[in-house]
C-alpha cells in the first residue's frame, strides 16, 4: 500500500530520559556497583573530558594513569582496576560494550513522521507501508517494497525491483540501483551505492565486451553500510552480505561476494568479485582481497595487507612493510631486490657444506 497521505516529513528529535543514576544503569545493564547508588550521570566522555556528571570508560590500560585525575562522576571498568578507581564505578566484563551500550541511552535520535514528502517521486506499483518514511526528492523505483518502519532519507533513490526492509534506515543520498534487497533494521550511510554493474568485461578483438550484470545483492538484517560504500549486483547470481556485516566508509565490494555473518571491514578496504569471506572476520584498513579465494572464519587481516591466496584457518594474517625511518627504509628495500641472489648463494653454501 502506498502511504496515508503526502505531508511533509518532519525531522522530529526524539530523547528520552537522558538522566540517571548509577544504581539505574547498573540494574539495567547487569553490571555491580562500586559506589553511592545515586550518583548522578547525564551523559558520557573521555577519561580526561568528562565533566562531574558524566560517565566515562576504562578498556585500554595505557590509559589507566588518567584515572586518578579524571573529573567524570563514575568510571565504567574490569574488576582488575577497580581498587585503583578513586570515583565510583560500574564494573564490567567488557568495560568497552558496557559503555557502548550506556551511551545509546544519550544519543540524539532523530525519528522522522511517517509519509511521502511531497516532492519524492513514486512508481505508481512501488509498496510503501504506511508506516514508512519517504524524505524530500527521492525517487521510487517500479515494483520496489519499502516495508514497516523504514526511512529513505533525502535524495535517496531506490531502483526498480527493491526492497528496503522494515525498520531500516536509509540516512541520505542512498542509492540502491536495482534488485537490492535490504533485511530488517539495515543502516546505509550517506553516498552508499548498492546494486550498481559489477566489473565484468570481456574481450572482443582488441576491444571491451561488456558483461550483463544480471544478479542483485542480498543484505542481511542489522547489517551497516559506511558512507560512500559501494557494493555492486552480481554477474548471474546475488553479492552476498549474510546478518550482522558492518562495513566501514569507501570500502568497495566486486560483484557476487559473500560475506559472512558477524564480519566487521574498516575503511578503504576492497574485495575483488566472487570472493568468499568467512564469519566473525576482521578486515583492517585499506586491505585487499582478491577475486575468487575463500577466507575461513574468524579470521583477522591487519591493515594495508594484500591478501593473494586463500586462507583456510582462523587466526591473525598481515602483509606489507611496516614504517621505518627513511633511510632504513631506502636500506632495506634495497636489500629486497637482492633476496633473490642472497637465497641462491645460501643454498649453494648448505649444499657444499653436505657434500
Amino acid at each position: 500500500m502506498r502511504g496515508a497521505g503526502c505531508h511533509g516529513v518532519v525531522q522530529g528529535e526524539r530523547r528520552l530520559n537522558t538522566r540517571y543514576t548509577l544504581g539505574d544503569l547498573a540494574e539495567r545493564f547487569g553490571l555491580r556497583m562500586q559506589g553511592p547508588a545515586d550518583t548522578l550521570i547525564e551523559g558520557v566522555g573521555t577519561l580526561g573530558s568528562a565533566g562531574s556528571h558524566q560517565l566515562s570508560f576504562l578498556a585500554n590500560p595505557r590509559y589507566k594513569s588518567q584515572l586518578e585525575s579524571t573529573s567524570a562522576a563514575a568510571v565504567v571498568l574490569a574488576q582488575s582496576a577497580a581498587e585503583d578507581c578513586p570515583r565510583p564505578a560500574l564494573i564490567a566484563p567488557d568495560p568497552y560494550l558496557a559503555f557502548a551500550r550506556i551511551a545509546t541511552l544519550f544519543e540524539r535520535q532523530y525519528a522522522p513522521e511517517p509519509g511521502i514528502h511531497p516532492t519524492a517521486v513514486v512508481a505508481e506499483d512501488a509498496r510503501i507501508a504506511a508506516s514508512a518514511s519517504i524524505g524530500p526528492h527521492c525517487v521510487i523505483g517500479t515494483g520496489t517494497r519499502i516495508e514497516e518502519g523504514a526511512v529513505v532519507g533525502p535524495h535517496g533513490i531506490i531502483g526498480p525491483e527493491c526492497v528496503v526492509g522494515p525498520q531500516c534506515r536509509l540516512v541520505a543520498r542512498v542509492t540502491l540501483v536495482v534488485r537490492v534487497r535490504l533485511g530488517a533494521r539495515v543502516l546505509v550511510h550517506p553516498g552508499a551505492v548498492i546494486g550498481s554493474d559489477g566489473f565484468g568485461i570481456a574481450v572482443d578483438e582488441g576491444r571491451w565486451a561488456k558483461v550483463p550484470q544480471l544478479g542483485g545483492v542480498r543484505i542481511g538484517d542489522d547489517c551497516e553500510i559506511g558512507a560512500n560504500t559501494t557494493i555492486d549486483r552480481g554477474a548471474l547470481e546475488d553479492t552476498v552480505l549474510e546478518e550482522d556485516v558492518r562495513l566501514d566508509n569507501q570500502i568497495q565490494i566486486a560483484h557476487n561476494v559473500v560475506i559472512g555473518a558477524h564480519t566487521a571491514m574498516a575503511g578503504c578496504s576492497a574485495v575483488a568479485g566472487s570472493a568468499r569471506i568467512g564469519r566473525w572476520c576482521l578486515i583492517g584498513g585499506d586491505a585487499g582481497i582478491l577475486g575468487h579465494l575463500e577466507v575461513a572464519d574468524r579470521v583477522t587481516i591487519t591493515a594495508k595487507s594484500l591478501v593473494t591466496h586463500s586462507i583456510r584457518e582462523p587466526g591473525e594474517y598481515s602483509s606489507g612493510m611496516p614504517l621505518q625511518e627513511n633511510r632504513l627504509w631506502r636500506r632495506n628495500a634495497a636489500r629486497i631486490k637482492k633476496l633473490d641472489e642472497i637465497a641462491r648463494r645460501l643454498s649453494a653454501l648448505e649444499r657444499k657444506d653436505h657434500e
